[in-house]
């Protein structure tokens, strides 16, 4: 076709005229009697199988066409325009298979007569007064499907004919799309005719590329079509298709495919180009013009009912594209695509009377709405894709059917051989993989137990990106102050502004956007974040939904919008019901959205203080610490509002994280100088922002909240003890009743708990309570003058005695005595927990064993080897099968008094630790004792010397209490007579009377000289005793050597409750170091690595930390707040001075490790490098369990179990899709699925701001895999970084012994042991040969 007629064709494509015949020339009657007369022989013709065409000429074939052109136009009340129809449609597919019924010479020249015939059937489709019948219906159909045949199974059609064929296309188009057509038959004609129209194109985008001229015609004609739902829905799907077809050509195969229905998958032929494809897609992107221009109204100034969903829909399609090119978005299984695919397409039959029934959706504020990445709402089928896999060079005949009968049931499709239109209803834009049941685009918080989606680092630059949308997007998310009413176009407004959003919060660390594209972004959000009058629910809750990480992206003056973002999400978390947006979103995903923008604005006030907030406001610009009530108001009132359990955790993993935050700076001395400066600033504030108010004000919420809705929610009731736990530890200035308000609520949080019905007890209760009675021991050792107040000592008490027996002994006025009790505690867990919590009571509160811990035997006997012969000088006992008592007799000295007395050292292992005792035996107080000689040659005198005879006494002794004379008298005292009494002989009681008297008379004697007076009879005292059974002596004692203790107690396989252990079994030894080993309080190790920018290996990750050239100066000082470094056998050193040239290395386990210990925790921090001179193999240790922290340690305890958390220091955030954790842990491919559900990784990175971005890679799903404080999206400065790392450290260490039974508690192993050690070396003698024992020497 030339150049010349093309614009002829666009004008006449335009206008809509078709080819005239000759026979408009003639009266009416005269051409309907000629063509009746011509068509009906010809189309009788056809219906014989073997019959050959009756024209054979060149002359009689274009006599013939003038004919049937004119008898297209003729009424259908007659089968005229059938057979019309029929005779075209056979001879139309002369270019698939030559029939004898085709004339020679269009069999001859197929391509010139077929767009001959092409220019005629555009009569067909011109507007007529019957065009709304089902004939015409038919008819239509009829052709098009000839026509799709032809496009798809022709090889032989030129250049000029693919031409006509598209041209033909957009007139039928443009006929069957011009107004009116809302009836039923109409909007199905033109879902049909869109369809074929799509379908060719997409067939000679591959095989005949239409031109430029065709390309400017149909997008100028889609300006009045795009108004038409069909048209657009069609758009969405075939722009999709073809992005997806795009991805891999762009990025590689290593993009995340983006999935959609296979069907959709088809439509673009297998056979298209890589550069075809480019053209195709961007000029497909850019065919429907701005989707911001269908605000406006046609030109034919005509207006649709649905604008605003046609609108919608369009945008909804631009956001998916978006998050294909961000690879934001998941794959679903071929299940989920059947269930949640059924009712969203209407299918065609290929005979008109059975068209089908159309499928309607509800508008966009009857359901979730489509801002982000997100889930479904509850008990919504989830999304839908597939795999996309096009097997054959030409779409598929698209569409079956599907039956009204089967809609609930899945969904099953028949091909017919004619085109069945695939379309869903227009006025309803299609979710991320078309799914009827889901939202347009899916929310980026998907759910409450799957993490959000992180978008590929392969993805490109967001200047890119906005050079392909940005127009549509800013365009359309702008508020048009002509597009009246503007709530009309909230929907769409929505949707652009949620996708701008997402594509400003995927920008790349070392990526610069254009000053243009920021300024119009935040002109959009600054409009769309508006709460006053223009407030705009769905505009506002899409823009909360996808920003949650926009300050923490580096963009340049972010914070200017920081003040109006305070302002939503005051409008949103405080607000209980928010009904504005309950019919447009989920709550729970709006809220969580919500807090994470909060936690990542909480630590700007005290990062930044004075600085001053430019917002064009001159003098009157709000500072950074001005906001600070104002966010903790925010903070305070969404944890009272709150209900979901996942977001009222991260609520409080922000609150402590604030009050740490708080108090460091108030121990830095910063929060006073902030407050002076700022005091005529925040007169008008009434929050107080010290760390004990915080504090105070937090623990009161939390107690109240405890005891109350909490109660029931066992993963808040987690949460909150770990939060309280945290509290405990941060050093604030507080009263006691403070602290005593903290203790009380968790007792009675653990009485409410295990005084549940037995139908509700369960592991996760168990769990639970076990969890408070771990807080409580911490806040006892944190605080043990909480014990002094003897309320808060009784009440801890009966706690204790709840968990240990499963009752109280004081109930109501009723006191059972401890014998009386039956042991029946809730659970054995439950009393293993409470038993902890007693040893911290009998502990030393506030005190923890030193790293090395008591001596053992080596240090008692100074030697080295365990197999020495004096330490078979030791006895060993074993006391309730929990406790061995190891007792070495000391050799006796009696040339020395100090040492004469009865003494021993006593070992004692039990389950909480060794200790070890060393006592004397005397029979006077150490205070009081004095030195008393016996003289020689002479009694000891028992009368006063002269020269004490001026010395009285101010005591005068009492053997009885003052009030003896009002206690009175029972039958019991009448049982020991008066001394006087007792004597009946008066002769016999007068000589006791003399012998007194003289007895008296002789003490009272002066002395006469320097001899003491003899007297007749001598006693000497008999020799000190130089040897003692000082084993004996301590049990019995102890209250251990008695009958009852060494009894049998009858019961096959449980021993006496005192058992003498035989040393000298093979072993014995062996099994004693072993238990010493394992620790008594929880031990955890924590690897922590450094990854600089683009470090994809193991390798390079482990040589960074070897110079402290190849690390930042902010990870040196992470790692100084993260602990005290540990020398091999030696104590404590300085960080720095072991630190030297190294990046963190030095802290490998071969030499040094970094310590944090408490009362009940021990955590090892490891920084593993490539450079160790004993070549730890760390992988290898981390899958051990049992394995030493250090190669020869001595002082440095390990952790018995495997690490369950990694810490890791980005420099570029795009490095955690490629973090080789299976390379560093050296996994195989069948060990890495079960490790990592174990390992947690926290991934940390510097901001420009000098705060710190947390991403947290959970192990698992699930309700109770929410550690805190560290949550994934939240910001924290320098002051907190290193404590919530500890933090997290030890409450994951504690969620593994929780929920796994292969990390008990350190104290279960070690009674196990114990009681394995006192089964296998007990002594089975007799009760004889247990005393005859303890009187020889061992």
């Amino acid at each position: 076709m030339s150049k010349k007629s093309q614009p002829l064709m666009d004008q006449s494509a335009r206008s809509g005229r078709s080819h005239a015949s000759v026979l408009t020339c003639f009266p009416p009657t005269v051409a309907r009697d000629v063509a009746v007369a011509v068509v009906t022989p010809l189309g009788v013709s056809l219906g014989s199988p073997n019959s050959r065409s009756l024209l054979r000429t060149e002359a009689q074939v274009k006599w013939t066409m003038e004919v049937l052109c004119h008898a297209l136009s003729l009424p259908l009340d007659c089968d005229t325009v059938k057979l019309c129809v029929d005779i075209y449609t056979n001879w139309l597919l002369v270019l698939v298979s030559p029939r004898d019924s085709i004339p020679p010479p269009i069999v001859k020249e197929p391509n010139i007569y077929v767009q001959k015939i092409l220019r005629h059937l555009r009569t067909l489709f011109l507007s007529r007064r019957d065009q709304s019948s089902v004939v015409h219906q038919a008819l239509c159909q009829q052709v098009l499907s000839a026509v799709q045949r032809l496009a798809s199974e022709s090889t032989m059609m030129s250049q000029d004919t693919w031409e006509t064929l598209l041209h033909f296309l957009l007139c039928a188009n443009q006929s069957v799309l011009a107004p009116p057509t809302s009836a039923p038959m109409s909007q199905q004609l033109s879902h049909l005719s869109m369809d074929v129209l799509f379908q060719v194109w997409l067939l000679s985008c591959s095989r005949c590329f239409p031109s430029q001229s065709l390309w400017l015609t149909w997008r100028q004609m889609m300006k009045s079509w795009r108004y038409q739902p069909a048209t657009v829905d069609l758009w969405t799907r075939v722009v999709s298709a073809l992005t997806s077809r795009l991805l891999p050509l762009t990025f590689g195969p290593a993009f995340p495919s983006f999935k959609i229905p296979v069907e959709d998958a088809a439509l673009i032929p297998a056979d298209l180009g890589r550069q075809r494809t480019l053209q195709t897609w961007f000029r497909f992107l850019h065919v429907l013009s701005n989707p911001a221009e269908l605000r406006c109204a046609p030109d034919d100034g005509s207006a649709s009912p649905a604008q605003e969903d046609v609108f919608l829909t369009a945008m909804t399609a631009v956001s998916k594209m978006v998050n294909a090119f961000l690879g934001l978005f998941e794959t679903c299984s071929e299940d989920q695509q059947i269930n949640s695919g059924l009712a969203a397409r209407i299918h065609f039959r290929d005979r008109l009377p059975s068209v089908g029934v159309a499928v309607t959706r509800s508008p966009f504020r009857d359901r979730l709405p489509s801002y982000g990445i997100s889930r479904p709402r509850s008990g919504s089928a989830p999304p839908t894709p597939m795999n996309v896999s096009p097997s054959s060079n030409s779409p598929p005949l698209l569409h079956g059917r599907l039956k009204i009968s089967t809609v609930s049931k899945a969904m099953s499709s028949q091909v017919f051989p004619c085109p069945h239109v695939l379309t869903r209803p227009c006025h309803q834009p299609s979710a991320l993989v078309f799914s009827p049941q889901t939202s347009p685009s899916l929310h980026r918080w998907r759910s409450s137990s799957r993490p959000p989606l992180r978008p590929s680092p392969l993805r490109g630059k967001v200047n890119s990106l906005l050079s392909l949308f940005g127009s549509f997007l800013f365009d359309a998310a702008v508020l048009d102050r002509d597009s009246a009413p503007a709530e009309r176009w909230a929907d769409g407004r929505a949707e652009a502004c949620g996708t701008l959003c997402r594509i400003f919060s995927c920008k790349k660390n070392t990526e610069d956007i254009l000053p243009v594209h920021l300024s119009r972004f935040y002109a959009v959000l600054l409009q769309g974040l508006q709460v006053a009058e223009k407030k705009s629910p769905p505009v506002l809750a899409s823009i909360l939904l996808n920003s949650s990480s926009l300050f923490c992206c580096d963009l340049p003056g972010v914070n200017l919008l920081l003040p109006s973002f305070v302002c939503a999400l005051e409008t949103v978390l405080i607000d209980r019901e928010l009904l504005s947006f309950k019919t447009l979103v989920s709550l729970v995903d709006l809220r969580r959205g919500c807090i994470l923008t909060l936690m990542s604005l909480l630590p700007l006030p005290q990062q930044f203080g004075r600085v001053h907030l430019e917002l064009g406001g001159g003098d009157d610009d709000e500072s950074f610490l001005s906001l600070k009530p104002r966010l903790l108001s925010v903070l305070i009132g969404s944890l009272q509002t709150e209900t979901d359990s996942t977001n009222t955790q991260m609520i409080l993993a922000a609150m402590l994280i604030l009050v740490q935050d708080s108090a460091q700076l108030e121990v830095a001395g910063q929060t006073q100088r902030q407050q002076q400066a700022e005091t005529s600033r925040t007169k008008r504030i009434e929050v107080s922002t010290t760390a004990g108010v915080l504090w105070v004000q937090f623990v009161h919420l939390l107690t109240q909240h405890l005891t109350s809705q909490w109660r029931n929610d066992s993963a808040v009731c987690l949460a909150v003890m770990e939060v309280l736990e945290g509290l405990a530890k941060v050093k604030v200035g507080v009263a006691e009743a403070e602290k005593k308000r903290a203790v009380t609520a968790v007792c009675r949080h653990i009485e409410f708990q295990c005084g549940r019905p037995p139908p509700l007890h369960s592991r996760d209760l168990h769990s639970i309570i076990v969890a408070a009675f771990y807080c409580l021991s911490t806040w006892l050792t944190q605080h043990p003058t909480i014990l002094d107040q003897q309320d808060c000592l009784l009440e801890v008490l009966e706690t204790v005695e709840l968990g240990i027996s499963g009752s109280k002994s004081r109930q109501e006025e009723e006191v059972l005595c401890k014998e009386k009790k039956e042991l029946n505690p809730v659970s054995l867990r439950v009393k293993e927990a409470a038993e902890v919590t007693l040893n911290c009571i009998m502990q030393v509160s506030g005190a923890f064993p030193p790293s090395g811990g008591p001596p053992d035997e080596d240090a008692l006997m100074g030697v080295s080897s365990p197999r020495v012969t004096n330490l078979h000088k030791l006895r060993y006992f074993a006391v309730n099968v929990s406790v061995i008592l190891g007792i070495l007799e000391k050799a006796q000295a009696p040339e020395k008094e100090s040492v004469s007395c009865p003494s021993l050292t006593a070992l004692i292992r039990g389950p909480w630790s060794r200790h070890a005792w060393t006592l004397q035996h005397h029979l006077q107080p150490r205070e009081g004792r004095t030195s008393t000689k016996t003289l020689p040659g002479g009694p000891e005198r028992h009368g006063k010397g002269r020269g004490d005879a001026h010395v009285t006494s101010c005591v005068i002794p009492e053997p009885l209490p003052d009030n003896i004379s009002k206690v009175f008298r029972v039958q019991a005292d009448l049982s020991i007579p008066d001394q006087w009494e007792s004597v009946t002989d008066q002769a016999q009681l007068e000589r006791l009377r003399a012998a007194l008297r003289r007895q008296e008379q002789l003490e009272d004697q002066p002395q006469v000289s320097s001899r003491t007076v003899a007297m007749t009879t001598r006693f000497p005292p008999p020799p000190s005793t130089a040897h003692f059974q000082t084993a004996r002596l301590f049990l019995s004692h102890m209250g251990l050597l008695t009958p009852e203790t060494l009894q049998d107690p009858g019961t096959v396989g449980t021993p006496a409750q005192l058992t003498s252990l035989d040393p000298s079994l093979p072993g014995f030894y062996e099994d004693l170091r072993r238990l010493d080993q394992i620790p008594s309080r929880s031990c955890d190790s924590v690897f922590v690595f450094y990854v600089r920018a683009g470090q994809k290996t193991a390798a390079e990750i482990l040589r960074n930390v070897e110079s402290v050239s190849n690390v930042s100066s902010h990870f040196l000082d992470f790692l100084s707040n993260l602990g005290w470094p540990a020398r091999t056998g030696h104590g404590q050193d300085e960080f720095h001075a072991m630190l030297g040239d190294s990046g963190g290395g030095v802290f490998d386990g071969d030499r040094f490790v970094l310590k944090y210990a408490d009362a009940l925790t021990d955590i090892t921090f490891i920084v593993p490098s490539s450079s160790s001179s004993t070549r730890v193999n760390w992988s290898m240790r981390w899958k051990e369990a049992g394995h030493s922290a250090t190669s020869t340690a001595e002082n440095v305890k390990c952790p018995h179990v495997v690490s369950s958390l990694l810490i890791v220091w980005l420099e570029d955030l795009e490095d955690i899709e490629t973090f080789p954790v299976c390379q560093l842990l050296s996994l195989n491919e069948a060990e890495t699925v079960n490790s990592l559900s174990h390992v947690q990784i926290v991934f940390i990175r510097r901001l420009n701001s000098g705060l710190f971005h947390i991403t947290v890679r959970e192990k698992s799903t699930g309700k109770f895999n929410l550690v805190l404080p560290l949550v994934s999206g939240s910001v924290l400065s320098k002051w907190s970084l290193g404590t919530s790392v500890r933090e997290m450290a030890i409450n994951c260490c504690h969620r593994r012994q929780l929920w796994s039974d292969s990390a008990p508690p350190p104290h279960i192993k070690r009674k196990h042991m114990i009681s394995d050690m006192i089964f296998r070396y007990r002594c089975r003698h007799s009760e004889p040969a247990f005393y005859s024992a303890l009187f020889h020497d061992p």
